[in-house]
């Protein structure tokens, strides 16, 4: 058995960590948990959402959850928000929610509820310092898509553990405003030195994770191209940072979100 089969294994025992008999979605069965995807973009429009849409629904399919993309920005109220385990911000732009969705999120993520951001959720809602803290960084700026090494530092979590020590691909490398904050768990890095352009120095993560106000968080700076959506590790990279927010792949059983009435 190979590392990837090992990873893919361990994913699939974590799952029923998360108490459902059933994980697969095939066959009438009824998944582990439920994935919002949520690709609302007022700003920049990625033209690899399509392709990450479905590619992340085929994962779902594989790993025993279940994803439904949206984007709608009225489906952020407690009720619809409590049948999910896990929101994804996919390549989101701009100030995607109001005042009220805002606060029915904040209640989501201190319910228990899970965060994953892909690519440009770090290029959005700028005026909303609650999400920076969530997500951990804003997007500046970043140099012509290319080639670059990235370093996979934290190879125990569910997210990296199949990935190499030494990861070669090509995408759009991220510089943030300021970098992630101390308390998160940074799981890979780029070598700034292995493509041009880059201006955040030796300490350049594009991948991380943390605990947050009751909930969990993931980001990825990854996933500008359409390419990446066919990648079998970077695919792999998705699926575990999704079920690492749903609280499963390190023998942890979250309870299911269930929204707070408090104010946020």
């Amino acid at each position: 058995m190979n590392q990837l089969s090992r990873s893919l294994a361990t994913v699939a025992a974590a799952l029923l960590l998360l108490g459902c008999r059933d994980v697969p979605t095939g066959g009438g069965r009824e998944p582990a948990f439920r994935v919002l995807l949520f690709s609302r973009h007022l700003g920049y429009a990625h033209q690899s959402i399509p392709a990450a849409i479905t590619a992340l629904q085929g994962v779902g399919g594989s790993h025993g959850f279940a994803v439904e993309a949206t984007e709608d920005a009225g489906r952020f109220t407690d009720e619809q928000l409590q049948q999910y385990r896990v929101v994804v911000f996919l390549s989101t732009t701009g100030d995607v929610l109001n005042g009220v969705q805002q606060d029915a999120f904040t209640r989501y993520i201190r319910g228990g509820g899970g965060f994953v951001g892909v690519h440009s959720a770090s290029d959005t809602e700028y005026d909303w310092e609650w999400y920076h803290r969530l997500l951990g960084v804003y997007f500046a700026a970043h140099p012509p898509i290319q080639q670059a090494r990235l370093q996979v530092s934290d190879r125990s979590h569910p997210s990296s553990s199949a990935l190499p020590e030494t990861w070669v691909r090509t995408d759009e490398w991220y510089d943030y405003r300021s970098p992630p904050p101390p308390g998160a768990r940074i799981l890979v890095s780029v070598d700034e030195s292995s493509y041009s352009g880059g201006r955040m120095g030796a300490a350049h993560p594009v991948t991380w994770a943390q605990e947050f106000e009751g909930g969990r968080s993931w980001y990825t700076a990854m996933g500008h191209t359409s390419s990446s959506f066919a990648e079998p590790a970077f695919l792999e990279h998705l699926a575990g940072g999704v079920i690492w927010a749903a609280g499963a792949g390190e023998a942890v059983d979250l309870p299911a979100a269930t929204p707070s009435r408090s104010a946020p």
